[in-house]
């Protein structure tokens, strides 16, 4: 197993050399697939012009926004094609963030995986004195820029502010309703399958159990910026392929989850020195993507997903498969759903029946 890594230096804006130097050994078949893990210099995004069409979601009090945008157009491309970016910052001002986009802000690459791509951008200096931009100027911050491109309708939708609804799923509803859907629905897990094989992220692999069938790797969560541990966020991502999510578990699974509890707790405390009892550790239902991981979030975080309706800890997910192997097999889930989601309706329907 490999141990912890060290802890990252702190962010500079001038190119390191180091990065320079590993930059230039980047794998030329990994970079045609849209997989590199960045370096401090600038880049540009992957495609041309940004055209607003829809804000999808914002946030003030998490200083977060999701936009929808058309790029590509003065190429010729037909209508342009979709992208969705994500800025984390301040609170933004929508008018002024169409300008920022329009122009030429200065991006440093952090690290591209398959369709996502995570940069620093550094607003221009003209616009320094905009409202949106004020604090950003001030602290001589930068914005964190989430890409999604190609996004497809399943992304917009991800990103989209819903109202939501619960609903529950019997065993027998996730055998013959969900999993049916979800196998046609799904969005690719390609970056994950990149993340677990090095080709993608791989300097940033906190810990490793290289063990084929109950070993993970841990990596930071994109919504962790690593500057800080308040909001402390890590994903443990099993090697394993084919355990979609909680309701793929049985006491076969229990070494794998046993490893990633103690093993997880362990790293991130040498790493970070946060002990075990200031961690929430747990598993999402549904899954945001069906390949088996695991949340490390700050106790004291409000991390997305962490609500009862969603979240189930992993340590009570080890006792119920202890007590009962088939536990979730048969167990009744409640979880929300947007309210326009066609499973929302499969499984309503199932009800009236």
């Amino acid at each position: 197993m490999a141990d912890a890594a060290p802890p990252p230096g702190k962010r500079k804006r001038e190119p390191d050399a180091a990065d320079a130097e590993a930059a230039g050994k980047e794998d030329k078949d990994a970079k045609e697939a849209g997989i590199g893990n960045g370096t401090s210099a600038s880049v540009r995004f992957p495609f041309s012009g940004f055209k607003v069409q829809k804000v999808l979601r914002e946030s003030a009090r998490d200083k977060i926004l999701f936009l929808h945008g058309k790029v590509n157009e003065a190429s010729g491309d037909g209508d342009g094609e979709d992208a969705v970016v994500i800025l984390e910052k301040t609170p933004f001002q929508v008018e002024q963030v169409a300008q920022l986009l329009m122009g030429s802000p200065e991006l440093q690459l952090q690290f591209s995986n398959d369709i996502y791509s995570t940069y620093h951008m550094f607003p221009p200096r003209q616009l320094s004195g905009e409202q949106v931009l004020a604090e950003v100027a001030a602290c001589g911050e930068d914005i964190k820029t989430t890409v999604v491109y190609p996004a497809t309708e399943k992304h917009l939708q991800k990103y989209l502010r819903q109202d939501l609804r619960l609903v529950q799923e019997t065993g027998g509803d996730y055998k013959n309703i969900t999993l049916p859907y979800l196998e046609s629905q799904s969005l690719s897990i390609q970056w994950v399958y990149n993340i677990l094989d090095k080709k993608a992220e791989a300097d940033r692999i906190v810990f490793e159990n290289p063990d084929p069938s109950d070993g993970f790797v841990l990596i930071p969560d994109l919504k962790w910026n690593q500057q800080q541990l308040d909001d402390l966020y890590l994903i443990a991502i099993c090697h394993r392929r084919g355990i979609r999510s909680l309701r793929d578990l049985t006491v076969e699974h229990l070494p794998l989850l046993r490893n990633i509890l103690r093993e997880g707790q362990e790293a991130v405390l040498q790493r970070y020195q946060v002990p075990a009892d200031r961690l929430r550790v747990y598993l999402h239902y549904l899954p945001s993507y069906y390949h088996l991981h695991v949340h490390f979030t700050a106790l004291g975080f409000d991390a997305p997903g962490s609500a009862v309706e969603r979240a189930h800890l992993l340590a009570e997910v080890i006792e119920n498969l202890e007590h009962d192997p088939q536990h979730y097999q048969q167990r009744t889930l409640t979880f929300a759903l947007r309210a326009d989601d066609r499973l929302l309706q499969l499984l309503q329907e199932a009800r009236k029946n």
